[in-house]
């Protein structure tokens, strides 16, 4: 249960920052997203209830699935990656929220 909250907490924390206007803000919505994603994935391998992976010392039929370990070390690097590029990207935009709105020729009191 506690888990589940701790997916619903990082979820709920990425979404909000992804919705905000900052591109800094983005790329930490996506590094929460990724962190709820990977406890999503941990959470399948079912380690809490199973022995450890290791040949010669668990059963075959007690071993847990490596297979979902294997996919967060998968999914820790890609996110790294897209933090990079989406860094890179913040560093070499402009900041939107600087800049003048164009005139258009219509009055604000309208």
């Amino acid at each position: 249960m506690i888990l589940a909250g701790t997916v619903a907490v990082l979820v709920t924390g990425g979404v909000y920052l992804l919705l905000q206007r900052s591109m800094v803000r983005a790329v930490f919505g996506i590094g929460l997203l990724s962190h709820a994603a990977n406890f999503v994935l941990l959470t399948s391998g079912g380690t809490n209830r199973r022995g450890q992976p290791l040949s010669d010392r668990t059963g075959v039929a007690e071993m847990a699935d490596p297979l979902p370990q294997a996919f967060v070390l998968t999914a820790i690097v890609i996110t790294l990656a897209v933090t990079v590029i989406m860094l890179m990207l913040a560093v070499l935009g402009r900041n939107d929220d600087t800049h003048a709105m164009p005139a258009t020729g219509e009055s604000r009191d309208a």
